[in-house]
């Protein structure tokens, strides 16, 4: 099983609506992904690791599938659509990155 991580820096100014990020936008991918996509988590940054210090990630999500292919399937050809949503809650760049779940 893979994992894809897809995550937002934190960044003084920027805007993130994790509201539509959890409501509108994950369900997309969610419904556009399939049966490729076996299940997803949501993350909201609340601090770093010393007392005051802002979060790495303001946001991230972790989509779960069974293989890098899987993932491509189901993701590449929703990809524009998919991508085109992101300034619908946000004006950040994200973070990918694909590991391999060997605990789970």
């Amino acid at each position: 099983m893979i994992k894809v991580s897809v995550m937002y820096p934190h960044q003084p100014g920027a805007r993130f609506d994790h509201d539509y990020y959890r409501d509108h936008h994950m369900p997309l991918v969610q419904r556009l992904m399939g049966a490729s996509l076996l299940r997803y988590t949501v993350d909201r940054g609340l601090a770093g690791g010393a007392p005051g210090q802002p979060p790495a990630y303001v946001g991230m999500c972790h989509l779960f599938c069974e293989s890098v292919a899987a993932f491509q399937a189901g993701f590449g050809p929703h990809a524009a659509e998919i991508l085109a949503d992101i300034p619908n809650y946000t004006d950040l760049e994200p973070v990918l990155q694909i590991s391999e779940v060997v605990v789970g």
